[in-house]
């Protein structure tokens, strides 16, 4: 391992490329401590610290999902979440609206044109979210400069934005790739040591700890249950169901061709953080809505009641989550596995599944086999999801340590390490360097 990290840098081009990544990284940490001028940075930041109160959980799951900063109102506060929400609009508009969906078909031309629409709808995306970030925090503005203030706050998110997605791009084209994951995946990284600082204040090595601190025990279980965590996302993640698939025999002149055997990658997993993400976008507004409607005249037992149904420690509130992880987690494969057109690939290309006849038998076969290892990736996503709830509460562990051992940041973190470990050993196989597996390649999505 040590060896093929060295060789790494004997490369010149794959060292300039990861050179230039790491830099890149940098300017991205240097401007998310830059505020927004005109907020009381210190309130907010109090105030969303609260993982208990509704919009400390809403702030909370954007930083993680967008790489931003919003508990200091900076000016990469939104991260790159409008981006990423615009790439999901337009996917999804692919396949209802046939102007798209033909661009998709064009190859790298339609790609690009693809990506200069999402740029332009990341624009108005931008301002919304700013927007209504800055109603958020619009009491916590200093005196006479509230207009001011929401007017940079918006000016200034929308730059920040747009200055992340050409960082992102750049790394695409002139570093390692992945530019907007590495994005996310950074801001995920970052606030690692702080959640291990705060751990190692509220711990101690008696054995009978007093209540409110973690014992060795606590210690034991945090480190095992973080291996293990890691290790069944990287199973999950790379995880296959291989369907065979046999190549027709075809006779050109005197020599018989085909008639190889390889096989066909169906992935457990095949909707990502995708669901993840989507069941706990909507799981944000009951809580701000209850709130809200508690203020009502009449309304405010019920809503204090409701609202403490769906606190991230209720049975409800993960009953309803898992729920709705297995119903996006099907949604989002339909959306992008689609049976009908990889059939007729198959017989286009003189392949067919041995014992199915191609065409319509075999899109149902697959659509049957997609059905259910998505529910076995689904469960995984369920389990992932809540093991931060649970270990918080029920163990006593702080969130931003329990957001470490599960949910959306670590499936993000493992599945772009992943993928830059997998293209750096590529380029190491490529320059006839051994990969960092004995076997000179990870076994995975690409074996």
């Amino acid at each position: 391992m040590l060896r093929s990290a060295i060789n790494v840098f004997k490369i010149p081009d794959l060292r300039n490329k990861i050179l230039f990544t790491i830099a890149l990284l940098c300017i991205y940490r240097l401007g998310y401590h830059i505020p927004v001028p005109g907020f009381d940075t210190s309130a907010i930041s109090d105030i969303s610290r609260d993982a208990e109160s509704p919009l400390g959980r809403v702030t909370e799951y954007l930083q993680m999902f967008s790489g931003g900063r919003l508990d200091r109102t900076s000016l990469f506060g939104l991260g790159i979440m409008p981006y990423i929400s615009a790439s999901i609009i337009l996917m999804l508009l692919g396949e209802v609206l046939p102007a798209l969906r033909k661009l998709r078909q064009e190859g790298p031309a339609g790609y690009k044109k693809i990506q200069e629409y999402t740029r332009y709808l990341t624009v108005p995306l931008c301002i919304v979210q700013a927007f209504m970030i800055m109603q958020l925090y619009k009491d916590y503005t200093y005196p006479g400069v509230a207009k001011q203030a929401m007017f940079m706050g918006v000016v200034g998110m929308t730059a920040g934005t747009l200055f992340l997605m050409w960082l992102g791009e750049q790394i695409d084209e002139y570093g390692i790739g992945n530019g907007i994951s590495l994005l996310i995946m950074g801001g995920i990284v970052a606030r690692m040591p702080g959640a291990i600082m705060t751990f190692a204040e509220n711990t101690t090595m008696s054995l009978n700890a007093p209540e409110g601190m973690n014992g060795p025990h606590d210690i034991i279980f945090v480190i095992g249950a973080f291996i293990f965590v890691v290790a069944g996302a990287i199973l999950i993640t790379q995880g296959q169901r291989r369907i065979p698939i046999q190549q027709a025999k075809q006779m050109r002149g005197r020599r018989m061709y085909g008639g190889q055997r390889h096989y066909l990658p169906l992935r457990v997993n095949h909707g990502g953080v995708m669901p993840i993400i989507f069941a706990s976008s909507l799981m944000m507004f009951p809580p701000v809505l209850f709130q809200q409607l508690g203020k009502i005249e009449g309304w405010g037992a019920a809503m204090a009641r409701i609202n403490e149904a769906f606190s991230p420690t209720a049975y409800t509130y993960n009953v309803v989550y898992v729920l709705l992880i297995f119903a996006f987690a099907y949604f989002w494969t339909t959306v992008q596995f689609q049976p009908k057109d990889m059939a007729k690939r198959l017989r286009d290309s003189g392949s067919f599944i041995p014992g199915l006849r191609p065409g319509h038998r075999t899109a149902e076969y697959l659509e049957t086999v997609m059905v259910r290892i998505t529910y076995f990736g689904a469960a995984f996503l369920a389990f992932i999801a809540v093991v931060p709830t649970v270990c918080a509460g029920l163990m006593g562990i702080p969130y931003t340590v329990a957001m470490f051992l599960g949910g959306t940041g670590l499936l993000i973190t493992v599945s772009v390490s992943l993928d830059l470990v997998q293209k750096i050993e590529s380029s190491l196989i490529m320059h006839n360097y051994e990969g960092f597996s004995d076997a000179g390649r990870i076994k995975g999505a690409f074996r």
